[in-house]
This record gives structure tokens, C-alpha cells and sequence, in this order.
């Protein structure tokens, strides 16, 4: 599959569905599960995020921007 290159803002959004069964599932689940998928959520946006954005985050953290 090649590169299609990124979304333009004209194209149709991209829209995540999910059933109400699925929500039901997820909502049965016990916290510390939510947690800790939460948990590796931010560490993986965490090491994905590129430097710039890590300094304007810690910038805005610390509230001095």
C-alpha cells in the first residue's frame, strides 16, 4: 500500500465508532484494568511525542507559557 500522504482538512473526518455492547463491556471492567490501559496510553504518546512538543507540554504543565 503506498503513502497516501496526510489528511487534508477538506477530506471526510476521521470518525471512531464504537457498538453499545462494546461500551457495556468496557464500563464491566474493573478500574484498576482502566488504569493501567490509561497508563500505557500516555507512556506511549509520551515516547512518541517529538521533543518540541514535550518542552511546550512541560512549559504549560509549569504554567510558564
Amino acid at each position: 500500500m503506498a503513502d497516501e500522504g496526510p489528511i487534508k482538512a477538506e477530506t471526510e473526518p476521521l470518525l471512531y465508532y464504537k457498538t453499545r455492547e462494546e461500551i457495556l463491556a468496557y464500563r464491566r471492567k474493573p478500574v484498576d484494568v482502566k488504569l493501567q490501559w490509561l497508563q500505557a496510553q500516555m507512556e506511549f504518546f509520551h515516547c512518541a511525542m517529538p521533543e518540541k512538543a514535550k518542552k511546550i507540554r512541560d512549559k504549560l504543565k509549569h504554567g510558564t507559557i
